[in-house]
């Protein structure tokens, strides 16, 4: 009965640190895509595209990250990348209108300008 109890609390312990760990993670990839966010403003792409990649290490599952990886790629003319960030974004997060509104002009502007190529 002893044994069972503190299997138990300890049990409860490593569920309590493991949860720690997971919201210390999101917020490390919150702060990555705001500083990302900062920097692009200021024109630094590679460091925001690079901030953007880390923040998506930091927290696979994070859409707003991919998304924001996904307009770096495109703004350095990265399209094979900036398509399969977008449709990463999209997996995780399919009713974000903001995620499909980007992805949609994505694919506009770059269907017109393939056409207009050939």
């Amino acid at each position: 009965m002893k044994a069972t109890a503190i299997a138990i609390v300890a049990c409860v312990g490593v569920l309590s640190s493991t949860s720690l760990v997971a919201a210390d993670a999101k917020k490390d990839a919150k702060s990555q895509v705001e500083f990302g966010i900062s920097v692009a403003q200021r024109g630094l792409w590679r460091e925001a595209i690079y901030r953007w990649e880390k923040a998506t290490e930091i927290d696979p599952t994070y859409a707003a990250a991919y998304n924001d990886l996904a307009i770096g790629y495109e703004h350095e003319g990265q399209l094979d990348k900036a398509r399969k960030a977008y449709e990463k974004a999209l997996e995780l997060d399919p009713n974000n209108s903001q995620v499909r509104q980007n992805y949609e002009l994505f694919k506009e502007i770059n269907d017109r300008t393939a056409q207009k190529e050939k």
